[in-house]
């Protein structure tokens, strides 16, 4: 990279003066780029860009695969050299106009017909888990042929394993909620991993969230954090009640999710760690077989 920048005896961890900052080259925050950060000495490539409350972030991954988000601006090295993160440019299509996106961030395909519906499926925990997945992610779902299909639970998900009979062509992806360490969830997973016929076939991942719900960010709502409910109440119920919303009944519940998942409208609404095990689950299914 060349810049007429003087850096005379700036060092990393060393603040710029405002006059030096206003000098320094801006570098496009484009997907690959890799990104210094001074502060934190973290170093990982942009594998994207988010917009939350008026605010650009990008999502650097380093070389072990943990991701980081960052606010655009000063404060980053690019080889060693002190530079402006700024948000890249859509890139023009051929007739002027930019490219569209779908909501899941990936270029919309125009003019093409859904794929046959391949044998592998999504599994997900409930119904509202498939709807947040067919929000964000539908259009390259079907783009790519793959069904999502809700499980009601996973209490059953070693014999529904078995009964589907996965194998290389007909493979499974199942996204789980509250797969942390020692959990009942986890338990499950292990088991259903050790399963004939899983290893290779069958990927089970999850987010470490009490329910799908969630995974939207608070910022997306309105909202700092997500209420704080006890043990001893139900999520939902104890969710909606600290809203000020319908509580009481089973179609309250199914209210207060259409009004949740109305606020999401791209993969920026959504947390990293739901993102990046669906997108983990869409390439085991869409990969090529050996």
């Amino acid at each position: 990279m060349t810049s007429s920048f003087d850096y005379g005896s700036w060092g990393p961890g060393q603040a710029l003066t405002k006059p030096a900052r206003a000098q320094l080259p801006q570098v496009p925050a484009s997907r690959g780029t890799v990104f210094e950060d001074v502060q934190s000495g973290w170093v990982g490539a942009v594998v994207r860009i988010e917009k939350s409350g008026g605010m650009h972030i990008m999502v650097l991954e380093d070389r072990r695969g943990k991701t980081k988000s960052f606010q655009l601006g000063f404060g980053f090295l690019v080889d060693g050299v002190p530079v402006e993160a700024v948000a890249p440019q859509q890139a023009a299509s051929p007739t002027g106009s930019t490219a569209q996106r779908t909501a899941s961030g990936s270029v919309k395909v125009s003019g093409l017909r859904a794929r046959t519906a391949r044998a592998s499926r999504i599994w997900v925990e409930g119904k509202h888990d498939a709807e947040l997945v067919e929000k964000v992610w539908g259009d390259d779902l079907r783009l790519e042929g793959i069904v999502v299909e809700p499980l009601g639970g996973i209490d059953e998900l070693a014999a529904a394993i078995r009964d589907f009979q996965p194998g290389p062509h007909r493979r499974l992806g199942v996204l789980v909620d509250h797969l942390v360490p020692r959990s009942k969830e986890s338990r499950i997973a292990a088991e259903s991993m050790a399963l004939p016929g899983a290893a290779g076939n069958v990927l089970i991942v999850g987010h470490p969230y009490v329910d799908v719900w969630q995974a939207i960010k608070p910022q997306a709502l309105g909202i700092d954090a997500w209420p704080v409910v006890s043990r001893d109440t139900e999520w939902k119920i104890g969710i909606l009640r600290a809203f000020g919303w319908p509580h009481t009944e089973q179609a309250d519940i199914a209210q207060g999710w259409k009004r949740l998942l109305g606020r999401v409208t791209t993969y920026a609404d959504l947390e990293p760690s739901l993102l990046a095990r669906v997108e983990e689950v869409i390439d085991f299914l869409t990969a090529e077989v050996s």
